[in-house]
């Protein structure tokens, strides 16, 4: 069974009815170990009360959102989002965060230039790294699913993101841990991809959040209609296990997206459905 002290809800999971502050207080009082923010709500309630309500509640930060959204063309709009990540980057290091959860961008409009996009993002990302390493901080490389690749993520899988790794990392020896640089592992973006395991394994001492949710057979959004853990048709504990295997030992984070159906709930029946899914399908 999964050791409850590594359960971590992000708060977008119950964000529709929680706030960030009644998110810090309900997760502490159903016993729940750690907490995934987003800047705009943090932002809302003020960075440094957001970091002390979070002490206080005892909540470790598994992860910070969201960085990246870096393939702009235009040189006003880029410089605004590299400006804006920076800000994410501060946050992050005020909140104790173990990451910054950082994912590409899709395509601007009307841009079909998909290898340009994903060139502007590596760009952006090699310009941030120095900044992210100076705060202490850690920028966590997300892969999201390729259906999604338009609207949010040019960068659609786990082998791509090693690849980039390696690329904004050159010289760092296979299993080298990387200042500043991490992978996170999502259960949802990955799981339907044929060489998972070959890729999690080369991202071995690298992987820096690992999260889960399920992808629902029959969804209906393919960004907001994430299942709860054992509704779908992810092997989720087979996954796990991979990325303990490449040296994860950290927070198991519950990021649930469901504009249908989890997002109607009641927050304190989310948590307590979190919790025991955590136990039975983790």
């Amino acid at each position: 069974m999964p050791d409850d002290r590594l359960l971590s809800i992000n708060q977008v999971t119950t964000r529709e009815r929680w706030t960030l502050e009644q998110a810090i207080d309900g997760y502490a009082r159903h016993g729940v170990a750690g907490i995934g923010t987003w800047s705009d709500s943090v932002r809302a309630l003020g960075l440094q009360a957001a970091a002390r309500r979070i002490r206080e509640a005892g909540l470790a930060v598994t992860g910070h959102l969201v960085g990246g959204l870096l393939t702009d063309r235009d040189p006003a709009v880029r410089r605004t989002r590299i400006d804006d990540n920076r800000r994410v980057i501060e946050e992050a290091a005020e909140l104790g965060a173990r990451c910054v959860v950082t994912i590409a961008g899709g395509l601007p409009a009307g841009d079909r230039d998909l290898a340009g996009a994903r060139a502007r993002a590596l760009d952006g990302l090699a310009e941030l790294l120095p900044v992210a390493r100076a705060a202490g901080v850690t920028l966590g490389l997300e892969p999201l699913h390729p259906m999604i690749t338009a609207a949010r993520s040019v960068l659609p899988t786990l082998e791509l993101a090693n690849d980039w790794f390696e690329a904004l990392a050159p010289g760092a020896a296979p299993g080298e841990a990387v200042p500043g640089l991490g992978i996170v592992v999502d259960v949802y973006a990955v799981w339907w991809d044929p060489n998972l395991a070959r890729e999690i394994a080369r991202a071995s001492g690298r992987i820096c959040a690992f999260h889960v949710s399920d992808w629902l057979a029959d969804t209906t959004d393919l960004r907001l209609d994430r299942g709860m853990m054992g509704d779908g048709v992810i092997d989720i504990p087979g996954i796990r296990g991979m990325v303990e295997a490449a040296g994860w030992q950290g927070m198991r984070e519950v990021e649930i997206f469901s504009a249908r159906d989890w997002w109607q709930r009641d927050p304190d029946e989310v948590v307590r459905t979190v919790r025991e899914r955590y136990r039975t399908a983790v």
